[in-house]
């Protein structure tokens, strides 16, 4: 789409739909201030064009709203959001085929009379589903379902109206005209609020822009262009002829009365004044070219949210499906439709649709400007913005407004809200939290633009492994805005630290070292110089790492402080004897006491992540998915490591084939889910340990989850031992975040009655 097709999106969703039902509601409910509220809730839209504009510059994208909500917030409030907007689309859709059933009923009431049978309250509903029908269908075929003919009608038939209006005031006694405005405003301040709230949705359209932002050539410049434009020339041709509706259209006694009489019909009648019975036929034919107009577009912009949702998984991966044939997305589309016919079903009249569409879109809009102050902080703006932060204000002043003033459309939201939160819950939750840290991993900008700073901890200490820890620290580091924190940790001495004389410990200062301390010294001189080693390596494999230097009575506990004190989100450890006793005791004590995901490397002198061409990820069958896991699985994507991974089941001894059958399709639901872009090969066994010792002169990596169990004896788990007292293949364990529950604070409970300590787990 070019300039103009994305101008007439807006324009036909804006332009007259609204306006021409809601036109009489707003005089109804605050007299000939009706004009000040339409101007005012053209003041805010403009403000939220404005946020919409930096929002659309930034990230040129389908989608809309939701888009750019899952930029800067976690995937579960992106959802919640997208959700509201896709309803907030469907449920102005339904107002706009309900209306156009309006219409022609009215046009069928006048020719047959009122009581023929086309001019009832079925077949006008019946007309709203058959239009609904009409452009899904169109819209399956076409990527724009050419929907601007009925724009530029509607346009001109407004614009002729509004000739002849303006011609009859200055031809008119122009006092008398204007004196027909009086009393301005019968009902104050509540009746001006009321009309904002209820008539908001009239101007609602030039955010259906940004949904099909993708489909728009140029689209940093043409988007906020078009946006502007689209909203500009609503507001061109709406305050003039609110104006207009109000003298000349009105009857001497003012326009108030007739219009708590007939809200709907309001604008007919007042065409019938000015120009006659055509002027009614006039503004039937306008608000039926704008009922189509606008239900198009907001079909389409509906059908691209659910597009963008079902591509981050948070709607269902077959929403996303593209027909070869026609570009389009069909099923997307069809959800969406079928959504506006199952309300134009339950819903049934204009009223409730409007309110609640007003209500959406209102919280809608607070939340573009909201994501956008978010967007500003985060890129390294300073202060505060005045535009965002006072359009946020308003439309949640509006919208706590609109949901006492019309409780059914807050309850409509509030519903709504449940029903996609136990949905994500239910049916997506699992899979858009995996597609998510996908993103996460690949994505360079969007842990910066989430303001998250996760930190990897990497205790040090053999200076064989330090290049593969380090590998693996980069690979586990969110692009970004990742951070690595280098740990050296030195044993002190019981005569030391068992005393605490610190005392003690001056006096030792710039002395010769006494024999029970020369050991001390010679460990710090090699951890420092270790550590200054995986520095440097680090710088190679561009990471620009922290450092944490320790003296400490326990290795193992300074690693769970420094951890928990440092809220890191994984500790990476290094330990070349896992399935040593006294290293197990204290390894699972770790994992219970540790709030973060651990990860455990095994890997001989001189193994580097980039050489793992051949990766095995042996699972259960009762495993579930991963985030973990798949982070570095797309993380190693990110790294251009073309690896062939391979998922082998763990069957049980003589297991059946239904069992057998089961585990392979969990197998290819986890590869297709947690290893998207790799070549993945499946396989099953029996005895895991005997397998892998069989293939370990194949296989660079083996990538196996610790046990999920709440049981701390459970922690590593047998098959873990098995797999490595009885194989030399690289070892990469790992253990989900917080799998027993416990707080930080709890780091030096539970260990009074352990044995004297093994060596440091890097050792």
């Amino acid at each position: 789409m070019g300039l103009f097709d994305a101008t007439a999106l807006g324009v036909g969703a804006i332009v007259g739909g609204g306006f021409l039902v809601l036109a009489g509601v707003a005089f109804s409910a605050a007299g000939p201030a009706a004009i000040i509220a339409f101007a005012l809730n053209g003041m805010i839209a403009m403000i939220t064009v404005a946020s919409f504009a930096k929002l659309v510059r930034r990230f040129p994208e389908s989608g809309g709203i939701y888009t750019y909500a899952r930029k800067v917030v976690p995937i579960e409030q992106a959802f919640v959001i997208g959700w509201q907007v896709w309803f907030a689309s469907i449920v102005a859709g339904v107002l706009y085929a309900l209306g156009f059933g309006v219409f022609a009923g009215q046009g069928a009431a006048r020719l047959l009379g009122e009581s023929h049978w086309l001019a009832s309250h079925v077949v006008q509903v019946s007309l709203a589903l058959a239009v609904i029908i009409y452009y899904a269908l169109s819209l399956t075929r076409k990527a724009t379902g050419g929907g601007n003919a009925p724009t530029v009608g509607k346009v001109a038939v407004l614009l002729f109206l509004m000739a002849f209006a303006a011609v009859a005031f200055v031809a008119g006694d122009s006092g008398e005209l204007v004196s027909r405005m009086s009393p301005f405003s019968p009902a104050g301040a509540t009746g001006l609020l009321a009309a904002m709230g209820l008539t908001f949705i009239a101007l609602q359209g030039f955010d259906l822009i940004a949904a099909v932002g993708g489909e728009v050539r140029e689209p940093e410049r043409l988007l906020p262009k078009s946006m502007y434009l689209s909203l500009g020339t609503a507001l061109v041709i709406y305050l003039p002829l609110l104006f207009l509706l109000a003298t000349v259209g009105a009857p001497e006694d003012g326009i108030t009365a007739v219009a708590r009489e007939n809200p709907e019909g309001l604008v007919a009648e007042a065409a019938e004044r000015i120009m006659g019975p055509v002027g009614y036929w006039v503004v039937l034919a306008a608000g039926i070219l704008s009922m189509l107009s606008a239900l198009y577009a907001n079909l389409l912009a509906a059908s691209r949210v659910a597009l963008a949702m079902a591509g981050d998984h948070t709607l269902p991966r077959v929403v996303g499906r593209i027909s070869k044939k026609s570009g389009t997305p069909v099923v997307a589309v069809v959800a969406t439709g079928v959504g506006m016919l199952v309300l134009v079903a339950v819903v049934g009249e204009v009223e409730s649709a409007a309110a609640a569409s007003s209500l959406i879109f209102l919280v809608s809009f607070a939340a573009v400007h909201l994501v956008t102050l978010l967007l500003h902080r985060r890129s390294g703006g300073r202060g505060v913005p005045v535009l965002p932060s006072a359009g946020a204000a308003l439309c949640l002043a509006l919208a706590l407004f609109q949901a006492f003033a019309v409780p059914l459309a807050g309850i409509v939201i509030v519903v709504w809200l449940l029903v996609g939160i136990g949905f994500y819950l239910a049916q997506v939750g699992r899979g858009a939290g995996l597609a998510d840290v996908s993103a996460l991993a690949t994505d360079p900008e969007l842990a910066r633009l989430r303001g998250m700073r996760p930190l990897v901890l990497i205790p040090i200490a053999n200076p064989e492994t330090v290049q593969g820890l380090i590998d693996v620290g980069a690979t586990l580091q969110a692009p970004g805005s990742g951070r690595v924190m280098l740990m050296s940790v030195v044993q002190a001495p019981p005569a030391v630290t068992e005393t605490g004389d610190s005392a003690r410990a001056g006096e030792l200062s710039g002395r010769e070292v006494p024999g029970e301390l020369s050991g001390t010294v010679k460990e710090i001189s090699e951890a420092s110089d270790l550590l200054q080693k995986a520095l440097w390596s680090s710088v190679v494999t561009d990471i620009q790492p922290e450092t944490l230097f320790t003296f400490a009575p326990s290795v193992w506990d300074e690693i769970v402080d420094a951890a928990n004190t440092h809220r890191c989100e994984t500790v990476l450890l290094g330990l070349a004897r896992i399935a040593d006793s006294r290293v197990t005791l204290r390894l699972e004590d770790l994992l219970r006491r540790i709030d973060a995901n651990v990860v455990i490397l095994r890997a001989g002198p001189g193994w580097r992540v980039d050489n793992a061409r051949k990766i095995i990820i042996p699972v259960s069958e009762t495993a579930r998915h991963s985030r973990l896991r798949t982070l570095l699985l797309a993380s190693l994507g990110r790294r251009h490591i073309k690896a062939q991974i391979t998922y082998l089941g763990v069957l049980p001894k003589d297991a059946s084939p239904q069992t057998r059958a089961r585990v392979e399709r969990l197998l290819a639901t986890l590869a297709r889910d947690e290893a998207h872009g790799f070549e993945v090969d499946f396989d099953c066994t029996e005895d895991l340990a005997a397998d892998l010792k069989r293939r370990q002169d194949q296989a660079d990596l083996v990538v196996l989850r610790l046990p999920r169990r709440a049981d701390p004896r459970s922690a590593i788990g047998q098959l873990t031992l098995d797999v490595a007292r009885e194989t030399d293949v690289p070892l990469l364990l790992f253990s989900d975040r917080a799998r027993f529950g416990l707080r930080p604070g709890t780091a030096r409970e539970g260990l009074a009655a352990r044995e004297t300590s093994p060596s440091p787990p890097t050792r």
